[in-house]
């Protein structure tokens, strides 16, 4: 039996984790396996007592594609975005506080990983797209984090028009802590890393309970509901062909 190629790789030093996605060949979008694995070592990471800092970030330029469309169209959403709910949850009450480093594209699913985040730095060359709206979905169960971090006018803009924005408009949005230049991104990442793994282990942990503790109630109170429209519209007959025309599309 072949063993499949990880997707997702995790590397410590001395107090930081790094949660690299790395699935090139999809974009790094939201396949079962890939939310599987970056699950797996956000937990790995949350038990480990040397950690104090947790950083995501994707192998190449593309930092997540969003949902994986191809397993969507064959066998639908229900778990899907039941897990997707639960990684966001998982990313939100860690006890670590996590940091997101975008070099470049960013869709759909993949901006709730970077919503749910503590902190969020990007490249002000980096791209943002609610592409759902296109595509007969709605940004369903991303809307917990991304509107709970977001203004509502610029929640709006880019939820009903689904257009491309830019690493610095999703700073003047909300939605990323801070926006540089991409020359400067890693500097900016280690920097902002450094300083939170010089916060105490206990420091940490209650100061993340305060800051989350209306979106955690958000994802609790919500999260069950937007799974269950968010696998009612990918199973919709509009949402398929819609799909199945962009993923011929892409071939």
């Amino acid at each position: 039996m072949a063993t499949m190629t990880a997707l997702v790789q995790y590397d410590v030093t001395g107090p930081r984790a790094t949660i690299t996605l790395d699935s090139p060949h999809n974009r790094n979008a939201l396949s079962r396996q890939l939310v599987s694995e970056l699950f797996g070592f956000l937990e790995q990471a949350a038990a480990d007592d040397e950690v104090r800092v947790v950083l995501v970030r994707s192998g190449g330029k593309v930092f997540c594609s969003g949902a994986d469309l191809s397993e969507a169209t064959a066998d639908g959403m229900e778990e899907g975005a039941r897990r997707i709910v639960e990684l966001q949850r998982l990313v939100v009450t860690m006890d670590k506080p996590v940091v997101t480093a975008n070099l470049g594209a960013v869709r759909a699913g993949g901006i709730g990983i970077v919503a749910a985040a503590d902190i969020a730095i990007s490249a002000e060359e980096a791209t943002f797209a609610l592409t759902e709206v296109k595509l007969g979905l709605a940004a369903a169960i991303i809307s917990l984090t991304v509107h709970h971090r977001m203004h509502p006018r610029a929640a709006a803009l880019t939820t009903l028009g689904g257009e491309i924005f830019s690493g610095t408009e999703a700073a003047v949005y909300g939605l990323v802590t801070k926006a540089v230049p991409a020359d400067d991104l890693e500097a900016e990442v280690d920097r902002v890393c450094e300083s939170l793994a010089t916060g105490a282990a206990q420091g940490l942990r209650e100061s993340k309970r305060i800051l989350n503790a209306d979106l955690v109630a958000r994802i609790d109170e919500r999260g069950a509901e937007m799974a269950t429209l968010s696998a009612r519209l990918f199973a919709s007959d509009e949402a398929r062909e819609a799909m199945t025309a962009f993923l011929s599309r892409k071939r």
